[in-house]
């Protein structure tokens, strides 16, 4: 059975959630935000706004109830990130200082800080490169100008002991047990062997930890299926959405799960629990 994500209880408990909504104002039509209220994650990271802020109405930026950072694409109807806390951060930057790709909307940080500890989230969307070849030349580029940052990021918590959770849809598959049809899918992008030895170096190299697998190591976890054929009452999917943390935050994960009993998106929400309090 799955590790069941406990409720909030009073001692102190972090939970973040990311979710690709492939077009937020269609999952608000789908119910994304009233599951939300149920939810009740302490931070949703969000990839995929389609959405410029013009488009942003009050429900969409719940400015009631949340604080909340996005990065929009210059392209309209086109990729985009965002953040949603229910503790104001002290700090809330958008993009990674990229020429290319901070056009694309692709990266939200937020710092959460406290006498005693620092933490910062970050919602991040990184490219497919499916849909052509440029597109993947593209995403190959992304990830040459991503590492060297990632870097800077652990290299910030081995000196100042900032934690790191980095949320998103990273577009890899890691291993063979993160995706069903792996045999037919490594000339795809997603699969590609060199896609797979960057985000192995990321943990291996760098001491980043994919949190989920740290907790659940059950095959047939996955957190996205194509819209083609029966892919989602099949589960034939892909797990391409990560919390990849520091090592400190990750010792503090204690719950995670995939949320599949509604679909807002081709994509499910991934939710972990960490024992920390923001």
């Amino acid at each position: 059975m799955p590790k069941a994500v406990p409720q909030k209880q009073k001692k102190k408990l972090l939970r973040v959630t990311s979710l690709n909504l492939n077009g937020i104002r269609s999952a608000a039509k789908k119910g994304v935000f009233d599951w939300l209220r149920k939810a009740n994650p302490d931070i949703l990271c969000v990839q995929e706004l389609k959405a410029q802020a013009e488009d942003m109405d009050a429900m969409l930026l719940r400015a009631d109830t949340h604080y909340g950072g996005f990065h929009y694409a210059e392209k309209k109807g086109y990729s985009g990130a965002g953040l949603y806390a229910v503790t104001k951060p002290r700090a809330v930057s958008i993009g990674f200082t990229s020429e290319e790709f901070d056009r694309e909307g692709r990266y939200v940080r937020a710092d959460f800080d406290t006498a005693k500890k620092k933490l910062s989230c970050i919602s991040v969307y990184l490219p497919s490169g499916s849909s052509s070849a440029d597109r993947q030349a593209a995403k190959f580029r992304f990830l040459e100008e991503f590492l060297p940052h990632l870097e800077a990021l652990m290299a910030e918590h081995r000196t100042s002991g900032r934690e790191f959770i980095l949320c998103g849809d990273w577009n890899i598959a890691h291993r063979e047990i993160d995706l069903r049809n792996w045999r037919s899918n490594q000339k795809n992008s997603g699969f590609l062997p060199e896609e797979r030895a960057w985000l192995s170096h990321v943990f291996e190299k760098l001491g980043y930890v994919d949190v989920f697998r740290q907790l659940d190591p059950r095959p047939e976890q996955y957190t996205w299926w194509s819209n083609r054929g029966q892919a989602w009452a099949n589960n034939v999917g892909w797990r391409i959405d990560y919390q990849i943390t520091t090592p400190g935050i990750a010792s503090k994960a204690i719950a995670a799960s995939i949320y599949k009993d509604e679909r807002f998106s081709d994509h499910a929400p991934l939710t972990i629990d960490y024992e920390w309090a923001l």
